[in-house]
């Protein structure tokens, strides 16, 4: 870890770690901890919050370590804290895709459970899929929630990073987001 803070560094500006505020357990914001992948300010740059294949705004460093997913490795700080566990429904900013009390009483399941670091709807495409069906796979996630099922899904996740598939948004979903006036 200690090595890819110093290869961030040298390789552009900025600070290490990107932190960024989420929804957690309970719709609870916490600060989860990134890799830096993109230049400073990258979010009020561009397509804001969505990023492309070949988003100019993606550092030399930050493209190889999207690629192998290890600029997830600082969430471990987060499990350590108690804010996130391996398994679980991907974290989302706090504005998107929806501010907290807009999610329809189904889809809060999603918080019922600690974030994770990997989770069904990432080894089911990841940010290939519209938030709408991303969001049917957390609560999917949730109603078989167990022990064994959170190592099967660890087990699975381990060809999806060696593959490193499905790290880039598509560009249709960026445009419909956009259409609509989300960031």
């Amino acid at each position: 870890m200690l090595l890819l803070a110093l290869l961030i560094k040298l390789d552009s500006k900025g600070p290490v770690i990107f932190k960024q505020q989420r929804l957690g357990r309970g719709g609870r914001e916490f600060t989860i901890y990134k890799y830096r992948t993109m230049v400073e300010n990258a979010e009020e740059m561009g397509n804001g919050v969505f990023t492309l294949k070949d988003d100019p705004r993606i550092t030399r460093m930050g493209r190889f370590l999207r690629k192998t997913s290890l600029d997830e490795l600082p969430q471990l700080f987060n499990i350590l804290k108690g804010d996130m566990s391996f398994v679980g429904p991907r974290p989302p900013v706090t504005y998107h895709p929806y501010e907290i009390d807009e999610y329809s009483e189904e889809q809060m399941q999603r918080f019922e459970v600690r974030p994770g670091v990997t989770g069904l709807a990432q080894l089911s495409g990841r940010k290939e899929l519209p938030w709408d069906e991303r969001i049917e796979y957390d609560i999917e996630y949730i109603e078989n929630y167990s022990f064994f099922y959170d190592i099967k899904l660890i087990l699975m996740t381990v060809p999806k990073v060696l593959k490193m598939e499905n790290n880039f948004n598509v560009k249709d979903q960026v445009d419909k987001h956009q259409d609509k006036g989300d960031e």
